[in-house]
């Protein structure tokens, strides 16, 4: 158990993205993706797990920078009682989750001020642009790993920048490489064949179909 909690608290994420950026005629208003690569790569930190994927886009509205957390990409929603106000761990009703990071903020932001308290939310999935499943084959079967499950609590799901620097209307193309940081993809996945999704969503909330890798294992897709 806590090389559990271990990997819990050092579950780390980041992004980097690459664009291409032309003018094709004819491209679709719903980004469409194209699956590129998965590569593995160890270090001497946490590991990495980077997928690349190709892109389309009719209007370029691609990306999302750190300022844009205004509704509709704020974080989280607040969960409110009957009478409008936010719920507080102490108070939280019968049946409401116990604590983990994803059902609970503490001390969030409300109306532009700090909220001394512990506060029951739910997550806004359009604050991020870019969303993971991973999947591991089990008797033959694939069966979704869940990330926000116990014991993580987490998810790989994220954003990338805009791919225009401004609001310009713009077809383009590219590649996305996407990149995953963990101190424990090997602990968890071990030998086993796994498989991830992958769906954009551009910033009028259109999301892409979804591609997925080949299956694989992690030394299968090791950097060497």
């Amino acid at each position: 158990m806590d090389s559990i909690k271990h990997l819990i608290y050092t579950l780390l994420f980041a992004v980097m993205t690459v664009a291409c950026i032309t003018p094709p005629d004819n491209f679709p208003s719903v980004p469409e993706i194209v699956f590129e690569n998965l590569e593995f790569v160890n270090t001497s930190g946490a590991d990495s797990l980077m997928v690349t994927i190709g892109f389309r886009d009719a209007e370029g509205d691609i990306g999302l920078n750190p300022t844009d957390i205004n509704p509709p990409f704020n974080a989280i929603n607040f969960i409110r009682d009957a009478g409008g106000s936010v719920i507080t761990y102490s108070q939280r009703p019968p049946g409401a989750p116990n604590y983990n990071p994803l059902d609970w903020a503490i001390n969030p932001t409300i109306n532009n001020q700090v909220f001394r308290d512990t506060v029951w939310v739910e997550q806004n999935p359009d604050h991020n642009n870019i969303f993971v499943k991973f999947f591991i084959k089990r008797n033959g079967v694939f069966q979704e790993f869940r990330w926000e499950d116990p014991p993580f609590f987490t998810t790989f799901n994220g954003r990338f920048p805009r791919i225009l620097p401004d609001n310009r209307t713009q077809a383009v193309e590219g590649s996305i490489r996407y990149n995953m940081l963990s101190f424990g993809w090997e602990s968890i996945f071990r030998n086993d064949t796994l498989r991830i999704d992958v769906q954009i969503q551009d910033r009028q909330l259109n999301k892409s179909n979804v591609v997925s890798s080949p299956e694989l294992t992690l030394n299968q897709i090791t950097r060497r």
